[in-house]
């Protein structure tokens, strides 16, 4: 029936109801005791002793209600304590209970017991007077209201009704009306109180989020109205002009914000005046603004409906990032030093500046470590990386501010000069960087001596372009590196001749393998206490169309930097298993392996289609490699080797004593022989020392049941020392003839194989 105030108020305004209930007892009072003065003065004039009763009620219930109303005063209710507002709501509703029906039953007895106008019209009008108050007073406690009304109203009515007379009664009709319409106003009031209240709570949840959205926005946003003047603002905008307290700046100018911003150098005044361009366009735009503190903002300016809203993003971060990556887009990670695509832009704008003032030389040097591939397998990646470092930082103390230095990648540096003297400055400056890296290098736990190979050019006229220095400077790096590495080479005419005539034998190379115009020659292998060949060693050939013979000596290098090895390999592989069957059967064929094939993972693969194709027992091959070849590609070189090991095939050690010599690979790889280099036997003749040298060699190579044969072997002497003095199993060298063709070794084969001991050494003719 009733609509609790304590629930469809708020708390804050339910408390605050309820404290308005207690707020004016002196009025209260008052009203009291004029109602018992009246009372008093209708029983004067009627001389009724009943109504001075009703007097004294009057006097009694207004003082109970005072005394209540003080005793509330003494409480401390807080705003939302609605559970104890509730119980003086109940306190006051008795209350006012109380005093409206006294007003009742004093119209009921003076309507139907005193039956005295002045009496009735004293009443009737005291009553209705305070029956209004109540329901402007009380409108939003809607039972302590109602309550009133029905116990002034419902006596009244009852009083007018008993009188008995028909125009009281008519009367009664005429204030149905007013009482109902009391409760009514009190109802809109109520309602129109509820929607206020409701579209503050609304207001005030509105203004809370948004408080909340601009405490929380990620960016900064300031308000300005139609004369910039400053309506909302939020921390992070003051952030970024190194300014607080968000509060004190609403309502001013904007610009007095900037003026001391740009007084105090937190905003430049060119940076203001693009501001307030964009403000006073009165358009959408954006802008940059770097801050004192150095972080970027990014401004975005809008208009609408004469408001001006700046949202200002951070975007450090984002800057920081796209700098990174602009960074690691120029420069190489590991030394910091530009990499090749910026290199190329740096020089690209030196010559352009240049060719406007073409004085003097430039000069462009090409580096490369010399072995630096030795150093990563032998101390480690992490040093092989620390020394690029190092190497790196000492190229740009050594070579000056004056030249643009950059890392193309790998073990290899450039450094380009756009203005040099002359080619004397540019031949001082590379060698001073050559002496420089061979003074080495302290890395941590060790020091390492290194050399470099530096390929360069200097040109006093106007170079084309970057490219056409740097084909210049490879091709004079190429014969720093063929002519023993450590050395600076400068680039001359009869180089880039060479060059030419390379790439052609490149091409030529390449048709040559494809079209099979390579052919084979075979060194025997000699067992000099039986004086029979035990074997071969296949070696290619190749006879130009135009050039005539090129040594191999040319054109395995050139198979080698332009990965045709392999191809090369699988040729030899094939046509020498397919010579070998045609050869007696205790006759084996060796076939040289490099390392590039290793690298290529393939020579497993060659080998089994090669034994596959010609169907020679893999008993009756052997494979070659170098020790260079087992120390570039250790890892791939020793599982390869194991599986052909595994198959019978025989691994042989070539050149044994010109390389590392490492004992070490003697033991962990599965080879079968040992090949002795032709340098242990040169001196042997005149040099007990070397005889002695050799004999140990083949004694290490005998207690590690490796078979022993010596390269080289030219003259008697030597024939004879080496079969009196070593444990030599077999030679090789010209002594018994230079290498021959399929044809020639099968004729030689035929009438030797197998053949009686000879008094003197087998000769063999070359073809």
């Amino acid at each position: 029936m009733f609509e609790a105030a304590s629930k469809v108020l708020p708390p804050v305004d339910y408390v605050s109801m309820i404290r308005s209930l207690y707020a004016d007892r002196r009025s209260m009072l008052l009203g009291a005791f004029g109602s018992a003065v009246a009372a008093v003065v209708a029983a004067l004039e009627s001389e009724s002793p009943i109504l001075a009763v009703v007097a004294a009620v009057f006097v009694l219930v207004g003082s109970i209600r005072y005394l209540d109303m003080r005793a509330f005063d003494k409480i401390t209710l807080a705003d939302e304590d609605v559970e104890t507002a509730q119980y003086w709501e109940m306190r006051a509703t008795i209350g006012a209970a109380a005093i409206a029906l006294l007003y009742g039953t004093w119209c009921m007895i003076s309507f139907w017991i005193v039956d005295d106008a002045f009496a009735e019209l004293t009443a009737a009008c005291v009553s209705v007077s305070v029956l209004v108050g109540p329901a402007q007073r009380n409108f939003a406690i809607d039972r302590l209201m109602t309550t009133q009304v029905l116990l002034i109203a419902g006596p009244l009515v009852a009083g007018l009704l008993l009188v008995g007379n028909i125009y009281y009664a008519l009367l009664t009709l005429l204030l149905l009306p007013f009482f109902i319409s009391l409760r009514t106003i009190a109802g809109n009031s109520r309602k129109i109180l509820l929607r206020a209240v409701h579209g503050r709570i609304e207001a005030a949840a509105l203004a809370n989020q948004l408080d909340a959205a601009l405490d929380t926005l990620e960016h900064g946003l300031l308000m300005l109205d139609r004369f910039g003047v400053i309506e909302v603002v939020n921390s992070r905008a003051l952030d970024a002009f190194g300014r607080s307290n968000p509060d004190a700046w609403l309502g001013q100018p904007f610009a007095k914000l900037c003026g001391e911003l740009v007084q105090s150098g937190h905003m430049s005044s060119e940076a203001l005046d693009q501001l307030n361009a964009l403000i006073d366009a009165g358009s959408t735009g954006k802008m940059l603004l770097i801050s004192a503190s150095n972080n970027y903002y990014e401004v975005t300016v809008s208009s609408r409906d004469n408001k001006v809203v700046l949202l200002l993003e951070n975007i450090s971060d984002r800057v920081a990032a796209e700098e990174r990556i602009n960074y690691m887009a120029r420069y190489d990670a590991l030394t910091e030093l530009p990499n090749r695509g910026y290199f190329a832009e740096q020089v690209a704008e030196a010559l352009v500046e240049r060719a406007s003032d073409p004085q003097g030389h430039a000069a462009l040097f090409v580096i490369d470590v010399d072995d630096f591939k030795h150093i990563n397998d032998t101390m480690g990646h992490m040093t092989g990386d620390r020394l690029l470092v190092a190497m790196g930082k000492r190229l740009r103390e050594t070579l000056g501010q004056h030249a643009i230095c950059a890392r193309l990648g790998g073990d290899e540096f450039v450094a380009f000069y756009p203005y040099l003297t002359g080619p004397d400055e540019a031949r001082d400056n590379a060698n001073r960087l050559l002496g420089a890296m061979a003074s080495g290098f302290d890395i941590p736990g060790r020091h390492i001596t290194v050399s470099i190979s530096v390929g360069a050019v200097a040109a006093n006229e106007h170079p084309s372009d970057l490219e056409e220095l740097m084909i210049k400077a490879d091709l004079a790096l190429y014969e720093a590196k063929s002519a023993g590495k450590g050395q600076v080479v400068f680039f001359h005419d009869r180089m880039d001749t060479e060059y030419q005539q390379r790439q052609q034998l490149k091409a030529d190379l390449r048709k040559a393998i494809d079209e099979g115009e390579l052919s084979l020659v075979y060194q025997p292998l000699i067992n000099p206490r039986e004086n029979r060949i035990v074997g071969c060693e296949a070696l290619a050939r190749w006879t130009h169309p135009t050039l005539g013979p090129i040594s191999p000596a040319d054109f395995i290098p050139i198979a080698e930097e332009t990965g045709m090895i392999s191809d090369l390999t699988r040729y030899v592989l094939n046509l020498a298993t397919h010579d070998c069957m045609t050869w007696p059967k205790n006759i084996m064929v060796a076939v040289n392996i490099s390392a590039r094939d290793f690298r290529s993972r393939q020579v497993e693969t060659m080998v089994m289609d090669a034994l596959s194709k010609s169907g020679l027992p893999p008993s009756r091959l052997e494979i070659e490699v170098t020790e260079t070849t087992v120390i570039d590609e250790q890892e791939a070189a020793e599982a390869t080797l194991h599986t052909l090991q595994a198959m019978g095939i025989g691994i042989a050690l070539d050149d044994f004593g010109t390389g590392y010599s490492s004992l070490s690979y003697l033991r962990s790889m599965p080879f079968t022989k040992l090949k002795i280099d032709r340098s242990f036997v040169a001196d042997i003749e005149t040099d007990s020392h070397a005889l002695r040298l050799l004999a140990n060699v083949a004694q290490l190579g005998q207690d590690l049941a490796l078979k022993i044969t010596v390269e080289g072997v030219e003259t008697e002497g030597q024939l004879a020392l080496i079969t009196e003095k070593t444990n030599v199993d077999l030679v090789q060298g010209f002594l018994y003839g230079r290498p021959l063709s399929n044809e020639a070794l099968t004729i030689l084969l035929s009438a030797h194989n197998p053949a009686p001991p000879l008094a003197q050494p087998l000769r063999i003719a070359a073809k």
